[in-house]
């Protein structure tokens, strides 16, 4: 725990030395005169600037075990939540959002929530192959009942090097989907397999969404990419002309580009990748969104984890039990096992188990959680495309 900590306050030592940040945040209204009292809208602003630090601060200070796990991104999931929330009550206490030209930079907005909806299906079919990768673990699990005192026979065996066997080719060809351009088999993803072609061994339905499905041109990257280009940070003198709203709408479309690039390095989609943006340097909420930016970059350029389908903590946990198991398979030469044999292995598939359980639990969560920001995204663009349709009108 103590190098946990640790880490936790280096980063936010390398944050604040990077970004200039002290003890007291950077406003976004530092022209304002300060002994002029601000107006109520203005307080409303500020405070929504405050609120995103406040929500993401805890995140970007989270134990390096907890960092990128299924309940992280949970926490990163009600975080957006809360400030699409909190976004929609302050455009909806301002009479001018359907005012020029703050109505074409809402429009703008509301054009990159179709590309972040996209997003959103895109990680819920990754979701759907871990489910699939789970279901191999759970016959590999049931291959071996720790409840059975009788010594484990070569056919329990068989079944459950099968079973890892047809994994192991499944994460290779998700991984390959997801835009690995690397021919040779990864060695988390299992041992390579000798004289067979892997794509010959590819199961119809496999890698497919059970739900939805892009054409074979998609690519998250480019989508967010696409997200992440069109944000332009607003210029002092642009906003009074956006009557003090262009900060708040910038902010609105960074934290969505931010999370949505946070899920697609954690979880497998389609051409998924792991790119580097600038983060403004001057809103109040820049410093704990650096940190995270910073850790996620840092994980992703680890050598055990640099070829993972995605680097959400469960699938490392995954692939981690999936080599133990496989090593202690292919040691057993000789049946019936030893006692020291089967005591190991059968330990090694109860550590496989837990790994298991846990992340089918944590993602039947994270996937409900994932519809219903589908669902706040959508219902945001929809009230606020009839807003600006109604005032035109």
């Amino acid at each position: 725990m103590t190098s946990t900590s640790s880490s936790s306050k280096s980063f936010k030592v390398f944050g604040r030395a990077v970004l200039g940040f002290g003890g007291d945040h950077t406003q976004v209204h530092s022209e304002e005169v300060k002994n002029e009292p601000k107006s109520l809208q203005d307080r409303e602003l500020d405070e929504f600037q405050n609120q995103v630090f406040s929500r993401f601060n805890p995140l970007s200070a989270s134990s390096a075990d907890d960092f990128l796990s299924i309940d992280w991104m949970c926490k990163l999931l009600d975080a957006f939540v809360a400030c699409l929330e909190d976004f929609k009550l302050v455009l909806l206490n301002n009479e001018n959002v359907s005012k020029p030209p703050l109505d074409r930079l809402l429009m703008e907005f509301y054009d990159r929530n179709i590309k972040a909806l996209d997003i959103c299906n895109a990680v819920r079919d990754g979701i759907e192959k871990v489910r699939v990768w789970n279901k191999h673990l759970e016959i590999v699990s049931s291959a071996s009942d720790s409840k059975q005192r009788n010594a484990m026979s070569e056919w329990q065996f068989r079944r459950a090097r099968k079973a890892l066997n047809d994994l192991a080719i499944l994460m290779l060809d998700d991984h390959k989907d997801s835009g690995s351009v690397s021919s040779h088999r990864n060695r988390s993803f299992g041992r390579p397999n000798k004289g067979k072609d892997v794509n010959q061994q590819r199961k119809p339905g496999h890698s497919r969404s059970l739900s939805w499905s892009v054409s074979n041109s998609w690519s998250a990257n480019r989508q967010l990419q696409s997200i992440s280009n069109g944000l332009v940070q607003p210029r002092v003198n642009d906003i009074p002309q956006h009557f003090g709203l262009a900060n708040c709408v910038f902010t609105m479309g960074f934290v969505l580009m931010f999370v949505l690039w946070n899920v697609v390095a954690a979880i497998p989609c389609q051409d998924r990748g792991v790119f580097n943006f600038s983060v403004p340097r001057q809103y109040t909420w820049s410093a704990p969104l650096f940190l995270i930016q910073t850790r996620v970059l840092e994980e992703s350029k680890k050598r055990e984890r640099k070829n993972s389908p995605g680097l959400l903590s469960e699938i490392y946990q995954m692939e981690k039990s999936i080599n133990l198991v496989s090593d202690l398979i292919d040691s057993a030469h000789q049946f019936p096992l030893t006692e020291e044999e089967q005591k190991e292995v059968r330990e090694g598939i109860q550590e496989l188990s837990l790994v298991s359980n846990s992340c089918k639990n944590g993602l039947d969560i994270l996937d409900r959680q994932l519809r219903d920001v589908f669902r706040k995204i959508m219902s945001c663009r929809t009230e606020g495309l009839a807003t600006l349709s109604s005032a035109q009108s």
